[in-house]
């Protein structure tokens, strides 16, 4: 191949943190490719079936799928984590823990709390807005063949997502942050100045609707994307919002230092390329 892809979705990865998304796949993005494209077909195997799976009923597929892609995508990892900040163990962990100013392990009864308006978000909240997504999808027209888009599209599409997103999360992020309303909506994800990886989603429903969904959902709107693409950029999105919520900063995982200094102040700005870009890291 002429163009050097594991190059790009490194470049891509990097310079998008708003959700983290420099994660360590761009090590092995020629892997990737060669999975994507393999003669087993593994990722159009894997499509096919859940396709199938679902009834080969759009409706269910994009609606229920996500769902249950979304799900399965926060939860495995984000109770991992759970299990650590309840407990504090393993203890060899601990030594990349980043924050010194809470209690550690975190009280049962404030976890309990966070864990239940995640679940209202990722069950209810979720529910109502793929519903508007998968019309908006039929309106706008999406691929469902079982023909899966080429690794080549699917690296320019998530760079496409990455920089929608970034713009959008940006902005709405800012303006809930105003001092006109953020103790109406924002206030909530802030009630955690030492985050924990199971409440990136904590957040006022409204929030999680205009600064979570709704950015990473009208990229894959605008080019009318493949259901199977769609998943991968939200599965990557969820996984490294966790990582950038967890208060760990792991081996070969992104350093979230920034985004915890974000709720130990309250600035206004968080750690994504257009703060980098623009200077817009206020108090």
């Amino acid at each position: 191949m002429n163009f050097c892809w594991s190059t790009f979705l490194s470049f891509l990865l990097t310079m998008n943190s708003s959700i983290e998304n420099e994660l360590i796949i761009s090590k092995y993005a020629r892997h990737l490719e060669r999975a994507w494209v393999a003669p087993s077909y593994f990722f159009q195997n894997l499509w096919i079936t859940i396709y199938e799976w679902f009834g080969r009923d759009d409706y269910t597929t994009v609606v229920w799928g996500t769902i249950t892609i979304a799900n399965l995508c926060y939860w495995i990892p984000g109770l991992c984590f759970t299990f650590i900040d309840l407990t504090g163990r393993p203890a060899f962990i601990l030594k990349y823990r980043i924050q010194e100013n809470s209690p550690y392990p975190v009280p049962f009864n404030r976890v309990i709390k966070a864990f239940a308006l995640v679940v209202f978000n990722q069950t209810v909240v979720l529910f109502v807005i793929m519903f508007c997504f998968y019309h908006v999808m039929v309106w706008r027209g999406f691929e469902k063949g079982e023909t899966l888009p080429t690794f080549q599209r699917l690296m320019l599409e998530l760079g496409f997502f990455i920089i929608i997103e970034e713009i959008l999360f940006y902005y709405s992020h800012r303006l809930l942050h105003h001092s006109s309303i953020y103790k109406y909506i924002h206030k909530h994800h802030h009630e955690w100045t030492s985050p924990i990886g199971i409440v990136a989603l904590y957040a006022h429903p409204i929030e999680h609707i205009i600064c979570n969904l709704l950015p990473a959902l009208i990229g894959p709107c605008l080019l009318g994307t493949h259901i199977m693409v769609y998943w991968a950029w939200f599965c990557l999105a969820l996984l490294t919002t966790l990582n950038a919520h967890t208060g760990f900063h792991l081996p070969f995982w992104p350093s979230p230092e920034a985004h915890n200094f974000h709720h130990l102040k309250k600035i206004n700005g968080k750690e994504f390329l257009t703060e980098k870009s623009w200077s817009t890291y206020e108090s």
